[in-house]
């Protein structure tokens, strides 16, 4: 009798110490099963946003020189056209997406004309107008400098779409030497052409 006593209670205390460790290793499963969950739920990348389309245009005058850059956006209104330049003569200057991306010194005649895939009348505010190259004009100040931006409507950043900035092998900015009157076709009586960027 006195030796089953002490049995036991030794049989008995190795039940509960494995029992113990059977709970702590389900334990320890649940934990890591809800590791898991968690890890799935709060995974990176679920949550953030592409970055805004961007091209940076670098402008060239006619000795070949940067005198600035216009950085184009494409937005849900248009493509937003933020112009930062120097060096450029005082008032009101026509700047117009032309129809060919090329931009040979000095005339910059080589960018062709504006651009016009619908093939509409010239002017922001004319009627049956305007030329998809059409913009707003540019104003320098007395120090040669201008920083504007506005939005194009009638133009985008998407290769798919008909208007595309990047149609065939691109298009080019141009800024002229003179204010687009905004009736003059086909261009608006702006006159020479001094600066020009390629876009592609």
């Amino acid at each position: 009798m006195k030796r089953k006593v002490t049995i036991l209670p030794s049989l008995a205390l190795m039940i509960g110490l494995a029992a113990c460790g059977a709970e702590n290793d389900s334990e320890q499963a649940i934990s890591g099963q809800d590791v898991e969950k968690n890890n799935e739920i709060t995974e990176p990348g679920n949550d953030t946003q592409s970055e805004p389309f961007t091209v940076l245009v670098d402008l060239k005058d006619a000795d070949g020189q940067t005198t600035g850059t216009a950085e184009l956006e494409e937005t849900d209104d248009g493509v937003n056209v933020h112009v930062k330049a120097e060096g450029l003569p005082e008032g009101k200057h026509g700047l117009h997406f032309h129809e060919t991306s090329v931009c040979e010194a000095p005339d910059f005649e080589s960018a062709g004309g504006h651009y016009n895939p619908e093939e509409t009348n010239h002017g922001l505010e004319m009627e049956g107008g305007p030329h998809a190259g059409d913009l707003p004009n540019l104003e320098v100040g007395v120090d040669g400098i201008v920083d504007d931006e506005f939005t194009a409507k009638n133009v985008t950043l998407e290769t798919s779409e008909p208007n595309s900035l990047f149609k065939d092998s691109g298009t080019a900015l141009v800024i002229h030497s003179g204010e687009d009157d905004g009736e003059t076709q086909p261009s608006g009586d702006s006159g020479e052409r001094i600066a020009c960027g390629v876009i592609k």
